[in-house]
């Protein structure tokens, strides 16, 4: 069953520093739709950004898809492995697992959001046709994939996209789990211009699908909108 509900991708920075995340969101132009505290903010560009406080650790990244139905969303994952809790201060949710242990929370509160830089949290696992499953489950549709199978881009309706990439290759102890990045339909160095005048270390960097720009601290990858589809498929 597939969901036919809007879908938001909300890509949450749990970090030591938010209000360095909140100096970048400002530089890449998402809109804080209300002001952030040091504890939680949010920025609307294409998808959510969410910037948590957390005391300890390096940056980390959750996966959130903001649903306006959550009772239907919860319909649609029934062949999966899903269970339905509460969040003190927000309300009901669901928990999504894949086999391969990586997580995802579905919250009711899809919202129409659009902009030159978008969140796209990137999902490594192996067993991409699971966690495409899912994710079409809950309504966001492929847009570009790769003929060797490591890589689908899904889109949501409601703003953000979702990559999803083999684990294979990743850094000793990595394996399945999430990743932070963004993509840019705009200027890519135009963008990098204004992040260095901002005070962020970004380098433009040419990869084999596109070009992007790292940035040193906090880290943190923003990827042209991919045009060059030399061994890629786009799907819509």
């Amino acid at each position: 069953m597939t969901t036919t509900a809007m879908v938001t991708v909300q890509q949450v920075v749990f970090t030591p520093e938010p209000g360095r995340w909140h100096s970048l969101a400002e530089v890449l132009g998402l809109a804080a739709i209300f002001p952030p505290s040091p504890e939680w903010g949010e920025f609307d560009g294409d998808g959510v950004l969410a910037v948590h406080h957390s005391a300890s650790g390096d940056d980390r990244v959750d996966l959130n898809l903001l649903v306006s139905d959550l009772d239907l969303a919860e319909k649609s994952l029934a062949e999966h492995d899903v269970t339905r809790g509460e969040m003190a201060g927000v309300g009901p949710m669901l928990t999504v697992r894949s086999r391969a242990g990586v997580e995802l929370a579905v919250f009711a509160g899809a919202r129409a959001t659009t902009g030159e830089v978008g969140v796209q949290p990137i999902w490594f696992q192996d067993d991409i046709a699971e966690a495409r499953e899912i994710l079409e489950a809950l309504g966001l549709r492929a847009e570009i994939t790769a003929d060797a199978g490591g890589w689908v881009q899904l889109r949501a309706d409601g703003g953000g996209t979702v990559g999803l990439h083999s684990a294979s290759g990743r850094s000793e102890g990595d394996g399945a789990g999430l990743g932070l990045s963004f993509e840019t339909r705009g200027d890519l160095d135009a963008l990098a211009a204004r992040l260095r005048q901002a005070g962020f270390d970004a380098a433009v960097v040419d990869e084999a699908y596109t070009r992007t720009i790292r940035i040193a601290e906090p880290a943190v990858t923003i990827n042209a909108a991919q045009t060059d589809l030399h061994g890629y498929r786009r799907q819509s």
